[in-house]
């Protein structure tokens, strides 16, 4: 992925103030509104057993917080653009890494979450069998070591081809001028083709078999399709990521003089509006998912109807052993016919 496009905003045609302003506040608004559902996901995940112990929800809760990683960096380069507007060489190669990882992630995550949905539509029998805890732990790790050995020899070659005083000095944080050899491009040009090819044949293959599955099901068809269609049209925006010189080119000869806007417009459809449909599809729409939920995105307490019904529970059982207390009394050295008081007394 190239990182350059939502810097180039700044480049091609500077902002007014209030221009800047206006795309800053709506920027910093929506990273604030998704990592807060985010945030709420992830505490209710690790609140209930139910979800750390299912494949699904872990490989769904790896992509929350990879698109809160991923989000995070991307605003800040984008607030880095207008604010400082330059940053040593160094900094910003971590800042491009760490936002590249992440996005080459999310497509590796959702074809993983394919194969998991297609082994239990196909193999429930043995869903658990093959779908376990450290098999998905497993993955994930496989995943990110995927993703690191794919960015690492640009910053072994840019280590070993760039003067030190390079790393010192201040720059527009973009990926060429992090990474400014043209090898290094060409080369993640070739990387980002195959693991284009390989993560929407596994999408496309799966994702076809779990329709034709769920179109012959005569229960919750609708509700698969649509998680399908949402699926797929998540990994469609992921994947335009991919294409963006293309797409740049195309708005820069469409839109010569609103060039600034455009990429504007295509980095809030390309990097941010992904990263809000993962909440939708799983927090919104799965029913034991949103039944935790909306406790915590509500601010309710759930905590305090416990601490109230203990209280009730101990105030029961005080008034129990009272009552077996005066029993007690009142049968202690009793004749027969007054412990028949004393059975009147207890209904009472």
């Amino acid at each position: 992925m190239n990182l350059s496009f939502t810097n180039l905003t700044v480049i091609s045609h500077r902002d007014s103030f209030d221009k800047a302003v206006t795309k800053n506040v709506v920027v910093v608004a929506l990273c604030i509104s998704i990592n807060y559902i985010n945030v709420n996901l992830i505490h209710t995940f690790r609140r209930h057993q139910i979800f750390y112990m299912n494949p699904r929800y872990i490989l769904f809760i790896h992509l929350v917080v990879n698109d809160m990683i991923q989000l995070t960096m991307t605003i800040l380069l984008f607030l880095i653009s207008y604010t400082l507007h330059t940053i040593t060489a160094s900094l910003c190669g971590i800042l491009v890494l760490l936002a590249v990882c992440t996005t080459e992630n999310t497509p590796l995550n959702l074809a993983c979450m394919a194969v998991e949905c297609y082994i239990a539509v196909s193999f429930p029998l043995r869903h658990t069998q093959i779908c376990t805890v450290k098999k998905t732990h497993i993955l994930i790790g496989l995943i990110w070591v995927m993703t690191i050995l794919s960015v690492l020899p640009d910053l072994l070659f840019t280590l070993a081809t760039e003067p030190l005083d390079f790393f010192h000095t201040r720059v527009f944080c973009l990926t060429e001028t992090a990474f400014p050899n043209p090898s290094i491009h060409k080369k993640r040009n070739i990387s980002y083709i195959i693991l284009l090819v390989i993560v929407w044949l596994s999408i496309l293959c799966t994702y076809a078999k779990i329709l034709f599955t769920a179109k012959g099901a005569s229960k919750d068809a609708k509700k698969a399709r649509n998680t399908i269609l949402l699926h797929g049209f998540q990994l469609l925006l992921c994947m335009a990521t991919y294409v963006d010189p293309l797409i740049k080119s195309a708005l820069k000869y469409w839109f010569p003089e609103h060039h600034a806007d455009s990429l504007f417009a295509c980095y809030i459809t390309i990097i941010i509006l992904p990263r809000s449909i993962s909440p939708i599809i799983y927090g919104l729409r799965d029913k034991t998912l949103r039944r935790y939920l909306k406790k915590y995105l509500l601010c309710t307490r759930p905590a305090l109807a416990g601490r109230v019904s203990t209280v009730t529970v101990d105030r029961r059982r005080s008034h129990a052993t009272h009552v077996i207390t005066e029993l007690l009394d009142c049968l202690d050295g009793a004749t027969p016919r007054s412990r028949l008081d004393c059975g009147s007394r207890l209904e009472d």
